[in-house]
């Protein structure tokens, strides 16, 4: 019984370490330990009809307490729009994670933990396209993970808050859902490099934009999109990357429909 004991709690304790994954698009539950630090740079880039973004960012996250963790995003934004281009930092984004629950078991870890997210209006306004919002913005949400040896499973449900801008315009809320799953093909060793396999689907149900009490025709909708990634992990360093593929798309009248979305994000933990 003390040996059962002893290797549950050693497998509890890896998991705060080699199997603290989340997914790429979507959101999970893991949170930092107490004092922790994570660097991360992520890299987005999307394409639609005429249509392009590229935007790195610098992201800094604090582990609070044990189940308490909070940061920061600072991105750098290369946008171009019929024929139109600009590049500078965009809107600064900070937030926190709190987990509320959490079980453990042999080689088995859930958790769930609620998420908040403010964008900020800090971004240039010298460049067209625009850069800068002009709002400030919140996204709330819930996170459930399943970690496992050999399976993951995760779900998540956003809902996004966008503000109203000094002209009167308030682009469309949305909200957001995603269910992941993931699996290891290869057990391995904490000090050995370890590849989790992702399959990803992600929803986007956006209201239509309204100006000053007007709803302007060729806004919102519905998307679905299939995103297959890889997380690889080597002890304190990480690395993702998945592609968001459209499958399902009904948005309201004539807008830009996206070709594709990726992200690439590498991760460091002192």
């Amino acid at each position: 019984m003390r040996r059962v004991l002893i290797l549950t709690t050693l497998l509890i304790l890896m998991s705060n370490v080699g199997w603290a994954h989340d997914p790429i698009f979507g959101i999970g539950p893991h949170v930092l330990f107490k004092k922790g630090i994570e660097t991360a740079i992520e890299i987005d880039h999307s394409r639609a009809t005429e249509k392009q973004e590229f935007i790195p960012a610098l992201q800094l996250t604090y582990g609070i307490t044990g189940n308490w963790s909070a940061g920061i995003e600072i991105p750098y934004a290369f946008k171009e729009r019929y024929a139109a281009s600009s590049q500078g930092f965009t809107d600064i984004n900070i937030f926190t994670k709190y987990r509320f629950w959490r079980r453990d078991s042999l080689g088995l870890q859930e958790s769930a933990a609620v998420i908040l997210k403010i964008k900020t209006d800090s971004g240039s306004t010298t460049d067209t396209p625009a850069l800068r919002t002009g709002t400030t913005d919140g996204i709330v949400g819930l996170a459930y993970g399943y970690e496992g040896r050999t399976w993951y499973r995760w779900a998540s449900l956003r809902y996004r808050y966008n503000g109203t801008n000094d002209a009167g315009l308030q682009r469309g809320n949305k909200i957001l859902l995603d269910l992941v799953a993931g699996v290891r093909t290869n057990l391995t060793s904490y000090t050995e490099a370890d590849t989790v396999w992702l399959l990803e689907l992600n929803g986007e149900f956006s209201d239509t934009t309204n100006l000053n009490g007007y709803n302007i025709a060729n806004t919102g909708g519905r998307q679905w999109f299939l995103s297959p990634g890889i997380f690889w992990t080597k002890r304190n360093f990480a690395i993702k990357a998945a592609v968001q593929i459209p499958i399902a798309t009904s948005l309201n009248g004539n807008q830009n429909q996206d070709d594709y979305r990726a992200k690439l994000v590498f991760e460091w933990h002192p």
